[in-house]
């Protein structure tokens, strides 16, 4: 049986769109430990905020070409003009604060990289740098955030980051890997 047939059992929050099963199945929940894709899946969770995360995969693409791939040393230099610009932009989440949220949280990243080496070894010290194993039956036993969500995000949010509440950290831990909440239904157990 393959991951695509149909009766294969995921974890309850999916779907049946074939690109969200297809980031269930081969990103969500996976280590991750690149600075930049953790930048960009960050940036992604904050632009959630009030939102699917559905909708915000449908329009994944429309941001990594907004805001120039992610890339930090670029963001870093948006002026006024640019903001405008990803405000009259339909292919992504039009909100002011989330724009403005981006570019601060560049700056930022930058900051981490010079105190702590790398923004994946930062991030992944919250959780002594392997993925926490979690064993919910049920997506209902899924919690929306955790101590350890809330130390990232308290510590996050000192160091100036915006849009990094402890439910959106949690939900970037659980994407990024550093927290395993497939249910344990969920055939992505079984792949370890």
């Amino acid at each position: 049986m393959t991951a695509t047939d149909a009766e294969v059992t995921r974890c309850g929050w999916v779907n049946s769109d074939p690109l969200y099963i297809a980031y269930h199945d081969k990103e969500w929940g996976k280590p991750l430990h690149d600075d930049r894709k953790l930048f960009e899946l960050l940036m992604l969770e904050g632009m959630q905020a009030g939102l699917s995360w559905y909708t915000i995969l449908k329009k994944r693409d429309n941001f990594r070409v907004a805001f120039d791939g992610f890339d930090p040393e670029t963001i870093i230099r948006y002026g006024p003009d640019k903001v405008e610009e990803l405000l009259q932009n339909p292919g992504i989440i039009r909100n002011r604060l989330k724009v403005q949220a981006v570019i601060t949280n560049a700056r930022v990243y930058f900051d981490i990289i010079r105190e702590h080496g790398s923004f994946a070894g930062y991030l992944w010290s919250f959780v002594d740098g392997a993925p926490i194993i979690n064993h919910w039956e049920r997506l209902a036993e899924v919690p929306a955030s955790t101590p350890v969500s809330d130390a990232m995000s308290k510590a996050l949010k000192k160091k100036g980051m915006k849009f990094v509440g402890s439910t959106i950290i949690y939900a970037f831990m659980q994407a990024s890997g550093m927290v395993n909440d497939h249910t344990m239904d969920c055939f992505c157990r079984s792949e370890g």
